[in-house]
């Protein structure tokens, strides 16, 4: 894919299309979340972040006939066996509520003392030129710490509140947009990402 070209984001999450707006800056890109376009979600039927991911963004492609970016993410923590995991998003309930699924969560871990608390956010990030894309690219990240025993901070969304980075001295909702694109899980998948499309434009040129 070369050039300035449009993409569906396979989400009606406003937080997330915000973020990846900003992650993908000066890719020459126009994202576009199904939201806009009058998509509905897809059910997430697969049993890993990467089945959920091109399961959403095959969606969103045959829907619109445009390219699509999709993302499967979660909160894993230790303690829970890694749970919420696949069903981060709708832990406490289908409607998806960060509030009510963060409540659930810091009620899980209500006993677990701090050296237990570790857990991770993983985020698998597909994107498809067609719904019938042979080869998508995929692209993965992971973003360690643990979870804080209430919620600190006014900034991004979903379980952030709750995730601290030991590295960095800060809960996730408390850093600015640039520092958390840098370590984010979401931030590196797309990182690489940007790596494997600079790759394919490479090839492209050489044929």
């Amino acid at each position: 894919m070369s050039g300035s070209a449009k993409l569906v984001l396979a989400s009606g999450n406003r937080g997330k299309l915000v973020e990846m707006r900003e992650l993908l800056a000066g890719e020459g890109l126009d994202l576009v979340s199904q939201a806009e376009l009058g998509i509905d979600d897809v059910e997430e039927t697969g049993a890993t972040f990467v089945e959920n991911a091109l399961l959403k963004a095959r969606h969103a492609a045959r829907a619109t006939g445009m390219p699509a970016l999709a993302d499967d993410s979660g909160l894993c923590v230790d303690a829970l066996g890694g749970a919420p995991g696949l069903y981060s998003a709708r832990y406490a309930g289908a409607g998806g509520d960060a509030a009510a699924n963060i409540a659930k969560l810091l009620d899980a871990l209500r006993d677990v003392p701090d050296g237990r608390r570790t857990a991770h956010f993983h985020c698998t990030i597909v994107l498809l030129r067609a719904a019938d894309d042979p080869a998508p690219l995929i692209a993965e990240g992971r973003w360690h710490g643990h979870i804080l025993h209430a919620p600190h901070g006014a900034n991004g969304f979903g379980y952030d509140p709750v995730f601290f980075d030991p590295a960095l001295g800060a809960g996730a909702a408390e850093l600015e947009p640039a520092t958390k694109n840098r370590v984010s899980h979401r931030g590196l998948a797309l990182a690489r990402l940007r790596e494997l499309m600079r790759g394919l434009a490479r090839r492209d040129r050489l044929q």
